[in-house]
């Protein structure tokens, strides 16, 4: 398993940095439907790259096979390659579930586990891992907690369920799911799509502090967030990349009309 091979240094004490994703001629299907063709694209360490286009145009997808998620759904297959740090995740020594655990994801709603506390919410993906002990347990989901910006909002009620939390509250709690298993990649669904502005913004934020330390692939309907938020942006339609390139260049002089046209909202 090369591509999952780590040091066994603490990537919390490393800062993390992030891991550079490359993807080369990806194809997925749904059993019949060709759902990506040929797609192209870069995530680099310690930037956030922003995946847009029209409903159905195989944003999700895409993200889903950057961390083996999509051949979890019956009849899916993907040809191709995704490479982390210059090594194919699709290789036959790779474990798909040290894939996930080091190519995190946050869906578009927020989904804690109900019944449990807010501090089991976020240890929840450590559990399963096995092999912690309590401590070292709580230590490592309370500075999940802080890095996903919900610690000072939570710290005096851990106990409390975490579907008590507002939403806005809840997403950062998946969110501090995600980082508690300490990921290199962070894949982001469209996780303020079900936000009030003011939840969406605090998302907005955290996602700007995290690509200090993590590599971030943010799917999104919401082109302004895509312009604040994007370092890079890949515009996607019918399962094909029709431009890749730096945000900025991208919404003030792309190099295709349709990418114009639809950031302009003349069609999408």
């Amino acid at each position: 398993m090369s591509v999952i091979a780590t040091d066994q240094h603490d990537v919390a004490e490393d800062e993390a940095q992030g891991r550079r994703i490359e993807v080369q001629d990806l194809n997925a299907w749904f059993g019949a439907l060709h759902a990506l063709r040929e797609v192209r694209m870069v995530a680099e360490p310690r930037s956030v790259t922003a995946i847009i286009g029209p409903s159905g145009c195989g944003k999700s997808t895409l993200i889903r096979c950057i961390n083996r998620m999509h051949e979890e759904v019956p009849g899916a297959r993907v040809s191709g390659k995704v490479l982390f740090d210059g090594q194919d995740i699709y290789g036959s020594d790779v474990d798909p579930v040290e894939v996930r655990r080091r190519i995190g994801m946050v869906f578009q709603r927020a989904n804690p586990f109900p019944t449990m506390s807010i501090l089991d919410n976020a240890a929840a993906g450590l559990k399963l891992s096995g092999g912690l002990g309590r401590s070292v347990l709580r230590g490592r989901a309370e500075l999940a907690l802080q890095r996903a910006g919900l610690w000072e909002e939570v710290k005096d009620r851990l106990n409390e369920p975490g579907a008590k939390l507002s939403g806005g509250q809840q997403q950062r709690l998946c969110i501090a799911r995600a980082l508690a298993v300490e990921p290199e990649v962070l894949l982001m669904d469209e996780p303020a799509s079900a936000l009030d502005p003011a939840s969406t913004l605090r998302i907005e934020e955290l996602i700007h502090d995290l690509k200090t330390q993590y590599t971030v692939v943010l799917v999104t309907h919401n082109m302004q967030q895509a312009a604040r938020v994007a370092d890079w942006t890949l515009f996607m339609l019918y399962g094909e990349v029709v431009e890749f390139g730096p945000t900025r260049k991208i919404f003030t002089s792309p190099d295709d009309k349709r990418t114009e046209d639809y950031i302009t909202g003349r069609f999408g």
